[in-house]
């Protein structure tokens, strides 16, 4: 398992960060995503062997937010 943590720009409130956790933990391999609004960032613990960094990414895209790894 890997934990990636990833800052998330765009978020505007607390139901921003649980609607980014829900995607996440939707995707193959996603183990647990904690996402923070407060911290404007979230935690993602994957199977490397399932998914990738790049697909979680593009799911953070898909609901209108940007992804910055760190």
């Amino acid at each position: 398992m890997t934990k990636q943590r990833l800052a998330i720009n765009g978020m505007h409130c607390g139901s921003c960060a649980m609607n980014i956790d829900e995607e996440l933990e939707e995707l193959d391999g996603v183990d647990e995503a904690k996402t923070s609004y407060r911290k404007q960032a979230t935690e993602v613990v994957f199977d490397e062997t399932r998914t990738n960094l790049a697909v979680i990414q593009d799911a953070i895209r898909r609901l209108g937010y940007e992804p910055v790894p760190g």
